[in-house]
């Protein structure tokens, strides 16, 4: 049995969409500086591993 289901329409009043755009844009800065923090680290790693050593 293979049903399918298409969305056409949600029904929300727009200031509470607005609302829930904000919320959702505030809640993705401290996930954006979190994945740069570990990004840095990755890159950070790498870059000892693969730099020539000089001594």
């Amino acid at each position: 049995m293979d049903n399918h289901v298409t969305i056409t329409d949600i029904k929300m009043p727009f200031f509470s969409m607005v609302f829930f755009m904000v919320k959702w844009a505030i809640a993705s800065i401290p996930a954006f500086i979190i994945l740069t923090f570990i990004g840095g680290i990755v890159f950070a790693l790498l870059g000892h591993l693969f730099t020539p050593q000089q001594f």
